[in-house]
């Protein structure tokens, strides 16, 4: 890439693949580096997408969008940073939900069609995609991409005329279903947008009379920004020369914020609702030590590192000794070769190593946030066992059994993959290979994170999802595809 390239084209390390998101960032700062605030922004939001990154930049009168595959470190250059020049922009890391793990489906999405220019950030999922898109193809439009966030951008682009943006968002938004968290950019505004459930977060910043969006108040720590607030369910928040402007764009809006953001998702520095996540966490292993009692265990260990709060706060409430009984190579990401079944333990083993010293002959409360599939959590178990020497293993889980998918946003896999869904509890005790195996109770979780069955999105643990949606939109999720008859609404899903 040289700098002499025009910047309203999209920019890609290897343009002849397609791309997708899940952490979105957004700064208005005319006369500072915007891109590398983005690039620091997007940094701190790594661990909410590791599959691609992008940044979008506008100089008043154009845009520029640079995209790529892989960590944000690996797609961008000092060389990429300093030709994006300009006085706001807007980015995304992308942990793939819909869309394939491709180069089309990275983010932002940038569009110059009709004079227009545009570039969306997406975090979250629809669930009325299908008919969506079968609405813009008989209008003639094409789809380049395979995920929602796609045709987030070009509903919107469908609807604007002339220079403002806003007569298109009130357009658009009523029609999309689902969990979104956006940042939308055109060469003078940036707008922030949640979904009128308020499911995934979204925050507002501010630096030097300059104004920030971020999926997370981590986001606005590594820029040195101040918080000021969440974006509200339902409001689109506009940020330009004349500073800083918030909206209702829904009238019926309900806070259905995803507890797994409590849980896991988040990092442990963010707030949401004005709480710490590490503090949140740590209750939630209190609370779990209140219900399941001590196993007349030993030690406490974590599963490295999300589980580690969550282990510290049940080790204190049973003032059993926490320590590190797993050290965790942190240069394995989430994706890696996987071994033959023969060379599961290598498999394991590449990500966590026991520590013999500590284990050996000790009863082991292992802690973690959550079980999913239950595959990795009996590899664990049994490499405590069999490397580590444990002489018992209890698994205690800082959450409710996850037995529901989630269709807003986070890749839950598909019911019959559900390890809870599929087996009683000592069922999956047996499977882990764990000499007892503990829940968090709901009561337990809702007490530690402050939140109520009113104003959270439960779903993956009760099957009780907030925004209703017909099966006839035949959502694709893995392997499985929706196809029932009724209306799926708080209670109902089965």
């Amino acid at each position: 890439m040289n700098s002499k390239i025009s910047p309203s084209r999209i920019y890609s390390p290897d343009p002849g693949k397609p791309r997708e998101a899940c952490g979105i960032f957004g700064v208005y700062a005319p006369k500072q580096d915007v891109a590398r605030l983005t690039y620091f922004g997007l940094f701190a939001l790594q661990h909410r997408g590791q599959e691609s990154a992008g940044i979008a930049v506008s100089t008043g009168g154009e845009l520029a969008c640079y995209k790529g595959m892989g960590l944000v470190n690996q797609v961008f250059s000092e060389k990429i940073l300093g030709v994006l020049k300009g006085w706001a922009a807007s980015g995304h890391v992308r942990y793939s939900t819909t869309g394939s793990s491709v180069e089309a489906n990275a983010q932002p999405i940038f569009l110059m069609e009709n004079g227009f220019e545009l570039a969306v950030s997406h975090n979250g999922n629809l669930i009325n995609t299908l008919s969506l898109k079968e609405k813009l193809r008989s209008e003639g439009y094409n789809f380049e991409a395979t995920s929602d966030s796609e045709l987030i951008a070009r509903l919107i682009h469908s609807h604007a005329s002339g220079e403002s943006i806003l007569p298109a968002l009130h357009e658009t938004l009523p029609l999309l279903k689902g969990a979104f968290s956006l940042i939308i950019q055109t060469s003078r505004k940036l707008v922030g947008v949640r979904d009128s459930y308020g499911i995934r977060p979204l925050c507002i910043g501010e630096s030097d009379g300059n104004y920030v969006l971020s999926s997370e108040t981590c986001g606005l720590d590594i820029i040195g920004a101040k918080f000021i607030r969440e974006v509200k369910p339902g409001e689109l928040v506009i940020i330009d020369r004349h500073g800083i402007h918030g909206e209702m764009w829904a009238k019926d809006t309900r806070n259905s914020i995803c507890i797994f953001e409590y849980i896991y998702f988040a990092r442990p520095d963010s707030y949401l609702n004005g709480r710490l996540l590490h503090t949140c966490r740590r209750r939630l292993g209190a609370n779990l030590a209140k219900e399941a009692g001590n196993k007349g265990a030993d030690i406490v260990i974590s599963v490295p590192d999300s589980g580690t709060p969550h282990a510290i706060g049940l080790a204190h409430e049973l003032r059993l000794s926490f320590q590190e009984g797993l050290i965790k190579n942190r240069y394995v990401g989430r994706t890696f070769i996987n071994p033959h079944q023969k060379q599961r333990e290598i498999g394991i083993r590449m990500k966590l190593n026991p520590l013999r010293d500590v284990l050996e002959g000790k009863k082991v409360l292992l802690v973690d946030d959550s079980i999913v599939r239950g595959n990795t959590s009996s590899q664990i178990v049994e490499l405590i066992r069999k490397v580590g020497g444990a002489a018992e293993v209890h698994m205690m889980v800082c959450s409710p059994p996850v037995k529901y998918p989630c269709y807003y946003g986070i890749d839950t896999a598909t019911r019959e993959e559900l390890a809870a869904a599929v087996k009683s509890l000592d069922e999956l005790n047996g499977f882990l290979g764990s000499d007892s195996l503990n829940y968090l109770s709901i009561e337990g979780m809702i007490d530690a994170t402050g939140l109520s069955l009113g104003n959270a999105c439960m779903a993956c643990f009760n099957g009780d999802y907030p925004i209703p949606f017909k099966a006839q939109m035949r959502i694709k999720y893995g392997k499985e595809m929706l196809e029932a008859e009724e209306v799926r609404t708080r209670g109902s899903c089965e």
